[in-house]
């Protein structure tokens, strides 16, 4: 089912409950956030680190991008901690 198409029509009338809804908000998050992560990462480390771009990677670039990545994953851990402990509770 497309996710922003309605739900399939029910014997009784009702709609999705507030949990399938707020879950499938939570799916469509994370998909957008892992696509627009994986963007970013692929779009700066490449620039980073391809300055010839051929068929294939050189090893100094297969090794620029791996450090490119790790860093950027560790880098977003970091800040998404930081916004997780700053929040009211």
């Amino acid at each position: 089912m497309d996710p922003f198409s309605s739900p399939p029509p029910s014997g009784s009338g009702e709609g999705p409950s507030n949990e399938v809804v707020m879950d499938q908000v939570k799916q469509q998050l994370a998909q957008a956030y892992a696509e627009e992560f994986f963007g970013t990462v692929r779009d700066k480390c490449f620039t980073k680190c391809v300055t010839r771009p051929s068929t294939s990677l050189s090893g100094g670039e297969s090794s620029c991008i791996s450090r490119c990545v790790e860093r950027y994953i560790e880098a977003t851990g970091i800040i998404s901690r930081a916004v997780v402990t700053s929040l009211p509770r």
